[in-house]
């Protein structure tokens, strides 16, 4: 990647593939980062799908805990007087794997939060989460779910981020229900 991606890059790209191969109205199957995409997306341009599934949503703000905000404020002061180098515990493995401008691209996407947009989407949405995904928390499912105005929530019992994976059968049934509904 030459510079930093941001999600409206990624739907940029994502449209012209659509175009460029003469897809229209598709229906969307999106996880996790995917998701983020598409929340985006169909709040901007409800053309950009026709129905939308959201399965480990990723893109609504984390709720604060108390550990999250002391580790945050031992980050801020630690990063004053310390190299960076040595900060490596408060980054995630992911962030670390990649290259300075992926790293770039990582922090522009994960501190756009689209908790303002979700009303703004009138695609059909199912949304669909693990009850174990500590990626994306069920809580994030439920405020997608009263955010959207027609959408359905379901949420897996016994399956977690990758709920397509830990209970395929269900996972398939709900979702080909929902789109040919």
């Amino acid at each position: 990647m030459e510079f930093p991606y941001s999600l409206d890059d990624y739907i940029k790209d994502i449209e012209e593939y659509k175009y460029k191969h003469g897809i229209k109205n598709p229906h969307v199957i999106a996880h996790s980062f995917g998701a983020r995409i598409a929340i985006k997306a169909c709040a901007e341009n409800p053309k950009f799908c026709d129905k939308l599934v959201l399965t480990g949503a990723a893109g609504l703000k984390p709720k604060n805990t108390l550990i999250k905000l002391g580790k945050r404020a031992l980050f801020k002061t630690l990063k004053k007087f310390v190299p960076k180098e040595k900060l490596k515990m408060f980054y995630s493995k992911d962030y670390l794997a990649v290259d300075d401008v992926m790293k770039k691209s990582f922090s522009l996407i994960v501190n756009e939060h689209l908790d303002d947009k979700i009303q703004s989407i009138k695609n059909s949405t199912l949304i669909i989460f693990g009850e174990n995904d500590k990626e994306t928390p069920v809580y994030m499912a439920k405020r997608l779910f009263n955010g959207i105005p027609d959408s359905r929530l379901i949420i897996l019992k016994g399956a977690g981020h990758f709920c397509f994976i830990d209970k395929p059968a269900k996972f398939n049934t709900e979702v080909g229900e929902f789109l040919l509904s």
